[in-house]
């Protein structure tokens, strides 16, 4: 059989981990025909000095929302990434009723920084149910490769209604939710995903659904999930599920379990790493979640995200605009905030706070919070009250709450059974923009660094997840497998830069990162979508599929 496309000259690495080699790649009808030398195709694609893997595959993004109005999920797919997972942390926006879409949107708002206005322009509401929901994205079109999880809270509005964000679910109601879970994972959800962190608020500053679970609910999901044969359950630690809980649950069911892990300040992380080790020896399937990116978030007082974990500042959460205004005049409010913050389970750091962007005061800008606030001789948050009430809530802070210690990253980075992820891709758009994970890895921790060699990194963004998923014929170079490739040159390959532009529905505003140095090509399963470092239009043949799973 004639190939449809040849990508030659480049260096083969294949995503198992083994060196790479030189050899051309080639494709017809999606799927990767032939590796060898000399191959022929009525179209070539130039790969010399360039290292050819498999599209990159991130396991931890929120494009639940945005794949209906960007089904290009920008900026993701400029990076090399050709298969995303959505619905992480339980956000899933199905199954849902219409009388609760606006909780839906509201969870999503207090949560994830997403823009309801945007969510309600933006989300076309083609569905009821799970693989309602993944039937639509399909019929609509991706250009990569889209899979979700079917999330807890979602599911407790749709069973529960109203109730889901005051008390526990009954019995029969748990039996129609483990039903939903089964449903979901068979027409092709990733699996399960849940939350119970204390830092997970919704609707007017409340708990989560999920965070009203019981622990028989907790237990039937879980089952229900490790009924269904396939996919991954996803957890963020909580009291209903603690790390070491996490060890108990993944033998019991046989199916990975994954939970986000950050290099937190004065080695908090060492306790799960403790526990990872002793889980894994005992042959656990636990998979946390590692980045190489800083977790940073820029935030305006007028939703101080980075500040809601407090309970006095929780309550700000379902207040008005003036409200708000007026406890950042009053010097007692801010007094008792700021000592209540002291007692936070995320204790701010404030001396990594600084002023990102002022309009007024453009001699601060770059410069710390603590510093100017030790200048001034006042607190922290008195200053950012005081700067933020002189330009109407304006003023843009990022604050730098973990995975920001290079060595503590390097070492959870090469640490055995981690899988990269947590770029959070689609969510908190106003705050940061964590999708170039791929490249910032390649460029930054292997290139610059030498934290690890290229083909374990490949690995680790390529054929690991889609082990640990079960995506068929995904994740490697292989006679047989899907046409995913991504094209890079090893030597430049990077980040490039980060704005923040308005082009979203109901002209809401995101940061993004879509001038990547080094992505030369990047193909959905045999389809070009960027060729010679340039993206493609692909409106009219979008090449994205549902993953299948084992």
């Amino acid at each position: 059989m004639t190939a449809d496309l040849v990508i030659r000259g480049g260096t083969v690495i294949d995503g198992s981990g083994a060196p790479g080699y030189v050899a051309d790649v080639a494709i017809a009808d999606g799927v990767i025909r032939e590796i060898g030398i000399g191959l022929q195709a009525e179209r070539e694609l130039d790969a010399s000095g360039c290292v050819v893997a498999p599209g990159f595959i991130d396991i931890h993004t929120h494009y639940d929302a945005q794949v209906f109005w960007d089904p290009s999920l920008r900026p993701s797919s400029y990076h090399g990434v050709t298969t995303v997972v959505a619905g992480n942390c339980g956000f899933s926006i199905a199954p849902t009723r219409a009388e609760h879409r606006e909780a839906i949107v509201g969870t999503l708002e207090n949560v994830e920084d997403m823009n309801p206005a945007t969510l309600m322009a933006g989300i076309a509401w083609e569905f009821e149910t799970f693989p309602e929901y993944l039937d639509a994205v399909s019929r609509r079109g991706t250009d990569v490769n889209f899979t979700a999880y079917i999330g807890h809270s979602a599911l407790r509005l749709y069973v529960m209604g109203d109730a889901a964000y005051e008390r526990a679910a009954t019995t029969d109601e748990i039996a129609r939710m483990s039903t939903l879970v089964r449903e979901g994972i068979a027409a092709g959800a990733a699996g399960f995903s849940t939350s119970f962190s204390f830092a997970h608020r919704g609707v007017d500053g409340k708990p989560v659904p999920s965070r009203f679970a019981e622990a028989d609910e907790v237990a039937a999901l879980f089952e229900a999930a490790g009924e269904a044969g396939k996919g991954v359950i996803l957890i963020t630690p909580g009291p209903q599920c603690t790390y070491a809980d996490v060890y108990e649950w993944a033998p019991r069911l046989g199916r990975p379990f994954t939970y986000p892990l950050f290099a937190s300040p004065n080695g908090k992380h060492l306790e799960p790493v403790a526990l990872h080790e002793q889980g894994v020896a005992h042959g656990a399937p636990v998979w946390p979640q590692v980045t190489p990116r800083p977790l940073t978030m820029q935030f305006t007082m007028a939703d101080a995200y980075s500040l809601n974990t407090g309970k006095v500042f929780g309550e700000l959460m379902k207040v008005s605009r003036a409200v708000r205004m007026a406890a950042y005049r009053d010097p007692e409010w801010r007094a008792l905030a700021a000592a209540d913050l002291e007692q936070s389970p995320m204790k701010p750091r404030w001396d990594t706070f600084e002023i990102s962007e002022s309009k007024r005061f453009a001699d601060l800008q770059g410069r710390r919070v603590a510093e100017v606030a030790d200048e001034r001789g006042v607190s922290p948050l008195d200053l950012m009250c005081e700067v933020s009430l002189a330009e109407g809530l304006e003023t843009r802070f990022r604050a730098y709450i973990a995975n920001d210690e290079i060595d503590a990253v390097a070492h959870l980075l090469t640490y055995e059974h981690v899988a990269l992820g947590l770029s959070d891709a689609g969510a908190h758009v106003d705050q940061l923009c964590d999708a170039p994970l791929p490249t910032d890895l390649l460029g930054t921790w292997v290139r610059d660094r030498s934290v690890m060699p290229i083909e374990h990194a490949v690995r680790k963004l390529t054929g690991e997840p889609a082990d640990m998923f079960g995506f068929t014929r995904r994740g490697y170079l292989r006679e047989g497998s899907w046409a995913d490739v991504c094209v890079f040159d090893p030597a430049t390959v990077g980040t490039g830069p980060t704005r923040r532009v308005r082009d979203f529905p109901a002209d809401a505003e995101r940061l993004t990162a879509e001038e990547p140095t080094g992505v030369r090509h990047v193909l959905v399963n045999g389809t070009p979508i960027r060729i010679d470092g340039v993206q493609l239009d692909v409106a009219g043949n979008r090449p994205g599929m549902r993953p299948e799973i084992a």
